[in-house]
Parts: structure tokens; sequence; C-alpha cells
């Protein structure tokens, strides 16, 4: 059978594939520790799950505007105005079947071929597949553990040439949970005023930081970045509402136009029941968020002291989301090696920083309850000391 060829250069997700295969085994009754997992364990807010009841129960189960109903788009203009400082009207939302669907669909319509799209490892792993898609040619800068995995705005300019178009941000990171503060923003949007660059601030994780820091969105800084930015966000993370798939993007007009045509002939809208649950989210009280956002903290100090105690195992504290990128390197093994002798031997289920652009390095979700990180740090303690 002929495919296309850019369906034979796309690869599945790793990450997906590890985590449906642990899953697996749970459900086959092995006793899994799923580190692995890249969504909250907390259920969705009972008033989310009840405007979906409701919005079935009367009805409003029919198509609405492939970019989402007016209703969600005034409140996630307000969410982007109250949290982000950034003023959008209606007309400069899209609202997607999740933020990676987003994603996705800025890349079709910014990308051509052979244009060059930079972001940083270690990287979401459906970045350079998006990019390929569309035709054009990742550019990886390779950041480091000594830097908290970011990089400056003068390493950034030393990849920039003239088939540069788009620079991707993920802050806070996944897998890292690294977050750019707004003196480092400041410099990287003027690099990108610059030199003409679209922007994509992937956003996702806005809400999960702590420790005191503060979210910054790059579009804030100023007029000349805000016109070329698309800043992508969504409900799943900070509201525990990944299989209701509902994403957005803000961005000028023209931008937003162009990928209401696109999805207008792919998906059409999302679920009108998950856009009435994203409306109840979106006016959701914050306690709910920071009551999350607290049980998080508590994992991510208790497993990063665990396997900081590991031999062989070190990881800095994430800024924020609920990963910690941990390095391996005096384990002598690869992470895909090390990653398989984990869930075959002491069932545990990680993601190799391979995945990432980065080798000798594992990402730990600590997504889960406080025992199964403890546990986890036992079998780890009992394999390496």
């Amino acid at each position: 059978m002929e495919f296309s060829r850019r369906a034979q250069a796309i690869m599945g997700s790793p990450t997906l594939a590890i985590t449906s295969k642990a899953k697996k085994m749970q459900a086959d009754g092995e006793d899994v520790v799923n580190f692995a997992a890249g969504e909250p364990f907390f259920d969705t807010p009972h008033q989310v799950k009840q405007a979906a009841i409701e919005a079935i129960q009367q009805g409003f189960t029919k198509y609405t505007p492939a970019a989402g109903a007016s209703f969600l788009k005034k409140a996630i203009c307000q969410k982007f105005k109250n949290d982000n400082y950034l003023n959008y009207e209606e007309d400069q939302i899209v609202v997607s079947c999740g933020a990676k669907h987003s994603l996705f669909n800025i890349m079709e319509i910014l990308c051509d071929e052979k244009d060059e799209v930079i972001f940083s490892a270690p990287y979401w792993v459906s970045y350079p597949e998006m990019v390929r898609f569309a035709g054009g040619q990742p550019v990886v800068i390779k950041t480091l553990e000594k830097n908290d995995f970011k990089f400056k705005a003068e390493t950034l300019k030393k990849y920039i040439t003239d088939k540069t178009k788009i620079l991707i941000l993920n802050s806070p990171s996944n897998p890292t949970g690294a977050m750019y503060t707004q003196e480092e923003l400041e410099e990287i949007a003027e690099v990108a005023v610059q030199n003409d660059l679209y922007v994509i601030s992937d956003e996702i994780y806005e809400k999960i930081i702590y420790d005191g820091k503060k979210h910054v969105s790059i579009a804030s800084l100023g007029k000349d970045i805000y016109k070329r930015t698309i800043t992508v966000n969504g409900v799943s993370k900070a509201y525990s509402m990944t299989g209701w798939r509902i994403g957005y993007l803000g961005a000028v007009e023209a931008i937003a136009s162009k990928i209401k045509n696109l999805q207008s002939h792919s998906t059409s809208n999302p679920a009108s029941i998950s856009q009435k649950a994203a409306y109840a989210a979106l006016s959701c009280d914050e306690s709910i968020i920071k009551n999350m956002v607290s049980e998080f903290d508590i994992r991510r100090k208790l497993i990063v002291k665990g396997l900081n105690s590991v031999k062989g195992f070190s990881c800095n504290l994430p800024d924020g989301s609920f990963y910690c990128f941990c390095n391996i390197r005096e384990t002598n093994m690869n992470s895909m090696d090390l990653a398989n002798k984990l869930l075959n031997e002491q069932k545990i289920a990680v993601i190799p920083g391979v995945v990432f652009g980065q080798e000798y390095y594992l990402r730990f979700s600590f997504s889960c309850d406080l025992e199964e990180i403890e546990k986890g740090i036992a079998r780890l303690k009992k394999m390496f000391g």
C-alpha cells in the first residue's frame, strides 16, 4: 500500500503509546506505578459536569459555528483580558478540539514548504511532527539543565536564518516545568519582532505554577509582539478536562480567520456539549485551581526529594506543570532502555527523554496519589539503591 509522503513522515505519539500500555497493564491486574500520565488525576469539577448534563437535557447537541459558540468565545476574551492582559475580540478567537488541535491548525496556515520553525529541546513531542506535516523544517535549540532548560535571546539570534518564520514557546514547559520570566520574554520578543517572526505561545500549563511565580504571556509585552503572536490555551490541564477536548487560541483577525476556514473543512465545531462545559469551567471559582495546585505542589516536592535520593538520578524542582525532568546519565543507560527496563521489571511507567529531543533524561509525571509516588521511589531504590 502506498501512502503519501506526509503520512510516511509522521510517527505516532510515544507518550500516548507508553501511557496506553501502562493503562492496559493496570487493566490486566498488574500493579503499575504510572508516572507517564499527561493529565491531572483530579476529577472534572462538579459544576462543569453538571453544565454538560444540562446541555444534553436542554438539547444543546447540534452544530455551533465552526470557530466556537459566541457565549464561549466571549468568556475566552474575558479570560484573556483578566488573566493575561490581552484584548481580543470574538473574531480573534478560535475554539478547537483541544490545544493540540489549535497548534496543528496554526502550523497548517502559517508554515509553507521549507519554512524553518524554531523551538527548544526538551520539547513537547508533537511540535516537530506538526512542523514536518506542514512541510516545514524543525530547528531545535538544545538547552541545558544548568540553565533550567531555557534559552536566551542571544542564543535565539544564532538560529535565525532567512528561512526562519516561526518561534514556538512553551511556558511553563512540558516536559521540564521550566517557565520564562518577564525579562526573558521581553528580550525574546524584541528578537522576534526585529526578525519578523511569528510566535506561537503554548500556555496550556499557565495555571499550574509554584512558589509564587508569575506567568507572563509574551503577547502582552507590546503591540508589535501582540500582532505576531498566536496565544494557545485550553481547559484540559487547569480544569482536569483532558477528555472534553476544548482548546482555544487568540490572534489577529487575519490569522484567526484563516484558521477558522481550515477548521470548517476538517472538524467543523468542537463538541457543543464540551463547549458548554468549558464555559462553566471558565466561570469556576479560582479556588478550585488553587486547591489542585496545592495538591500538586505537595507531590512535586515529594517526588523531587525522592528522585534525588535514588543513586544515579537527579532533577531540578520544576517551576510549573506536573512533570519533572530527571537526569539519569549516571545510570549509564539511555532513556529508552531504562524506561523499558523500569516498566518490564519494576512496573514503573515513565517517558524516555529521547522523545522530547533530550537523551539521558526521564520525564516523571507527579499527577498521581502520594502513595503511588512513595511506592515508585521505593521500587527505584530497589533497582538502583
